[in-house]
């Protein structure tokens, strides 16, 4: 156990960040006398990767007796991926080695702060289902164009959801076998087959936006302090280059220095701008959020839809999309949109990734698609009238996934130097197992809870 005193600086406000200062404060050895924690977070604004007209506090949505309240001062925090994500939790994620460890902390954390109504925590099914898509008005015209559908291969395949590796095959699918309370979908016009994934025992669902920002609070209120609006432009090493020194950060056109004797970069994808080594790459993803008319049962829905003839064109995945260019297909298409019910009386729906815009500066200056957008509303609307005709739309959002890891662990020859980034489209779920992982590199020589395995960044260095 570390009593010795320590300067902590975290790089990154993202959930990663946020469950690495949690879990350094919940540490039986942490001090709030010998151990300084500082968060710090380079945009100051988490209205980027919206459109104007989104909604910009989901807390707003929930009882508002009960549900965490907005800290001006945390501006910037959960910005990114950790605002915009679906907030799936599984035991049937990956990697094997961390996944069980951060689902019971997820049920530990709902327990102990109230996480049902705080940050939306529930149990809930996961489903694979495949539909047809009905045309969307204005398109009913449409639907001879071209002549007889081509068959989804080659070019008309479509886009991939993003937890695609976790579908399976479609021979594996029972046609149909629906649950009753799965009542939202267009079962007699638009489900073709429903396979069980996921069910209560194995899966579960946050909102990460207000998961974020809860352990934020949490993480403030035991002696962490967080700085918004800093961005980190470099970690300073010892004279000998063994250890860390310092972090430079800019904040308000100002340059500052903070003492550092241990460095934890979160930065998600943003993560190889500090430290070029570690494989961690980019990948935009657009997002709707979807008021319905009432709740929705809780199902996580991995959808296989078929686009028929005459239906919106979606955006293809090299090129930036505009809602004028959308023309009716002139052959049938898969498409893979991922739908999530939540608590609060919304539905949540993700699209494909593409790399058409290259990583901003900050998640402040994330630039969303509109068209991109669209294609998922027209998409699911295709299959449900509740997030379609009857629903209303609350968000048009896109931010950026981090891809290749997740790494988790102390950079090789740099005491003191951890990283913690790459968590793919699992960060939520893997978030709490990673900060404790983290808490105990820092303040007890390595990792305790279970085995980094292959997230050890030495195996890339």
């Amino acid at each position: 156990m570390s009593s010795t005193p320590k300067e902590i600086t975290i790089i990154g406000g993202g959930i990663i960040g946020c469950c690495t200062a949690y879990f350094l404060t919940r540490h039986s050895s942490y001090s709030p006398e010998a151990h300084r924690i500082t968060l710090l977070e380079a945009s100051s604004s988490s209205a980027g990767g919206r459109t104007p007209d989104s909604i910009t506090d989901p807390a707003t949505l929930a009882d508002p007796t009960t549900a965490s309240k907005k800290n001006p001062s945390h501006e910037g925090i959960a910005g990114g991926a950790s605002g915009k994500a679906g907030g799936l939790l599984a035991l049937w994620a990956f990697p094997s080695n961390i996944v069980p460890l951060s689902f019971r902390l997820h049920d530990e954390l709902a327990k102990e702060h109230d996480g049902d109504k705080r940050w939306g925590y529930r149990r809930c099914h996961a489903s694979q289902v495949e539909c047809r898509a009905r045309l969307p008005s204005g398109f009913e015209g449409a639907k001879n164009v071209g002549g007889v559908e081509s068959a989804s291969s080659g070019a008309e395949s479509g886009s991939k959801g993003l937890h695609k590796d976790h579908k399976k095959d479609n021979k594996a699918l029972r046609k149909l076998g629906v649950p009753e309370d799965l009542d939202w979908l267009d079962t007699e016009e638009a489900l073709g087959a429903y396979q069980g994934m996921g069910n209560p025992e194995n899966t579960a669902q946050v909102h990460p936006e207000l998961f974020t920002r809860s352990m934020a609070q949490l993480a403030e209120d035991r002696g962490v302090k967080i700085v918004t609006g800093a961005r980190v432009t470099s970690i300073n090493k010892t004279a000998d280059g063994k250890g860390v020194e310092s972090v430079t950060y800019v904040k308000d056109d100002k340059e500052e220095s903070l003492p550092t004797t241990d460095c934890v970069i979160a930065a998600g994808p943003w993560t190889r701008r500090l430290l070029p080594e570690i494989p961690v790459t980019a990948a935009r993803a657009h997002s709707v959020v979807i008021k319905t008319p009432r709740p929705v049962s809780a199902y996580a829905l991995f959808t296989e839809i078929r686009l028929p003839t005459g239906f919106p064109t979606p955006t293809a995945a090299n090129s930036r999309g505009t809602p004028a260019a959308q023309r009716p297909l002139r052959g049938a298409q898969i498409v893979e949109p991922e739908i999530y019910a939540r608590p609060d009386g919304t539905a949540y729906a993700c699209g494909p990734t593409d790399t058409v815009a290259e990583l901003p500066l900050t998640t402040a200056d994330v630039e969303v698609d509109a068209a991109r957008c669209q294609d998922i509303l027209y998409q699911v609307g295709g299959i449900s009238d509740e997030l379609g005709r009857d629903g209303q739309v609350l968000a048009k959002q896109a931010c950026y996934l981090p891809q290749g890891g997740p790494w988790i662990g102390e950079v090789p020859d740099t005491k003191g130097l951890v990283v913690a980034a790459g968590h793919t489209c699992w960060g939520i779920q893997n978030a709490p197992a990673t900060g404790k992982l983290v808490s105990e590199i820092i303040l007890e020589g390595k990792a305790k809870s279970a085995k980094l395995g292959g997230c050890n960044p030495s195996l890339v260095l």
